[in-house]
């Protein structure tokens, strides 16, 4: 990994291998993979909190962990998203996946990760999505809410539990947020 790391307190973890090879074979841009790299290092802390916290809660960590490491990679066919808005990505993050041989079900992230309100949406559908959104401290409500009800139909835990110790995690996470953004910017958008 290159770029600076002003304003981060570690590196952030790196995707697996197997994610490794992929954004190298797309060429993928430093900013992405900046990117993938810290969004796939907030969802390794959530899974391990959902672990600490919730331990009747049974989640496919690896699918996670790939899902958050790869859901921004069609901004590779659309590198107008890596700086702007934009949704085209998602679809094309999907296909590109898929072509490359990766299977429909590990590729579902790249499709899923800003659809959390689709019917039938997996918990780790919600990990990747919750990952996206608190490595630069952003909450959305809803996306909360629906881990929340998730966890606690579970764990036959009242959703007011849940909640406030998920709010706890991702307050925590969210503190870290100015670093992180520090360290995408530091690299460059093309490369």
């Amino acid at each position: 990994m290159t770029g600076g790391q002003q304003g981060i307190s570690r590196v952030p973890e790196r995707v697996p291998e197997r994610v490794a090879g992929l954004l190298g074979r797309v060429g993928a841009q430093p900013r992405l993979v900046a990117h993938l790299e810290l969004v796939h290092g907030v969802a390794v802390e959530l899974l391990a909190e959902v672990g600490r916290r919730w331990p009747g809660v049974e989640v496919d960590e690896a699918a996670v962990r790939f899902g958050a490491a790869t859901h921004d990679v069609g901004k590779v066919r659309h590198p107008e998203e890596l700086t702007g808005p934009g949704h085209a990505h998602e679809p094309a993050g999907y296909a590109l996946l898929v072509e490359l041989g990766v299977d429909p079900a590990d590729a579902r992230f790249a499709r899923t990760h800003a659809s959390w309100g689709l019917p039938g949406i997996s918990l780790e559908e919600l990990l990747v999505a919750l990952a996206d959104k608190v490595w630069k401290n952003r909450r959305e409500e809803e996306l909360e809410d629906l881990v929340t009800g998730r966890i606690a139909e579970i764990c036959g835990l009242e959703r007011w539990e849940v909640f406030l110790d998920l709010d706890e995690v991702l307050t925590a996470i969210g503190e870290g947020a100015e670093g992180r953004l520090a360290y995408q910017s530091s690299f460059p958008v093309v490369g």
